[in-house]
């Protein structure tokens, strides 16, 4: 088992707790606490700091669902039909993990989050409605669906992005605002994250103590960052939204070209 000192400790908790408020956000805590988890644990296994992170992430990002869902209530009939998708995706994610190299990922990622940022740039009245999700019914259930499938088994197998991608999905199919969307992408990022963990845990690569302790400071992050987002509104997730995008694409860029 690998040895934290205090400083270690100290360190992990306020990277969780950071992590919390970016995921509440828009998305993208992963990005924070997995490089600190293997840069402060050297000898943690790649597996089980990604699993460590999602024990963390499952609690904090149900903390912000909560949250936000008690202020925006969207439909619950209709994430209802999403979150055994989501939890079953992701399982299979998990699984298939070790199958595909990440620097194959990558650049599908990559283009993916330019397209996403150029779109939303030159499109300033996207996301900004205010009237709820239109019925999910015909092509729009099947497309949301699809998606939420896919977002889903993305999360159990890469993970950065995740609620970001989810809110685009929500906000573009089913013509929704950004914060009706990113209500609806908690609870499901909630589903994608226990789905992951689930698998995570059965092959042993959860570090309980090192993940629970995690979670409570991720639940702090995470409740201050749904303040944030109630607070800040329709426009502050916008720039979010664009802020992750940049802040990504660097990363995964930087990753592609240093790592292969």
């Amino acid at each position: 088992m690998v040895e934290l000192e205090v400083g270690g400790w100290a360190i992990l908790i306020f990277g969780a707790l950071l992590a919390g408020w970016v995921d509440a956000v828009i998305g993208g805590g992963g990005l924070v606490l997995i490089p600190l988890l293997l840069a402060v644990a050297p000898g943690l296994a790649p597996a089980s700091a990604l699993a460590t992170n999602k024990l963390a992430a499952v609690f904090g990002t149900a903390s912000a669902a909560f949250t936000l869902m008690r202020r925006i209530r969207p439909s619950r009939a209709l994430l209802l039909g999403y979150i055994p998708l989501a939890v079953v995706c992701a399982g299979g994610g998990a699984l298939a993990a070790s199958l595909i190299q990440a620097s194959v990922m990558r650049p599908v990622i990559i283009v993916l989050m330019l397209a996403v940022g150029i779109f939303v740039a030159f499109r300033p009245s996207f996301g900004g409605g205010e009237s709820g999700e239109l019925p999910a019914r015909g092509w729009r259930r099947w497309v949301a669906l699809g998606g939420v499938g896919l977002v889903a088994a993305y999360d159990g197998v890469f993970g950065p992005g995740t609620g970001m991608f989810l809110i685009m999905l929500f906000t573009s199919v089913l013509s929704q605002n950004f914060l009706s969307s990113a209500a609806m992408a908690k609870v499901v990022n909630t589903a994608t994250n226990f789905g992951a963990l689930l698998i995570f845990a059965l092959n042993g690569h959860v570090w309980w103590t090192l993940g629970l302790v995690l979670a409570v400071a991720n639940i702090a992050g995470a409740q201050m960052g749904a303040k944030t987002v109630l607070g800040g509104g329709i426009r502050f997730i916008r720039v979010a939204l664009l802020t992750m995008v940049v802040v990504m694409g660097v990363y995964l860029s930087y990753q592609q070209f240093s790592l292969g």
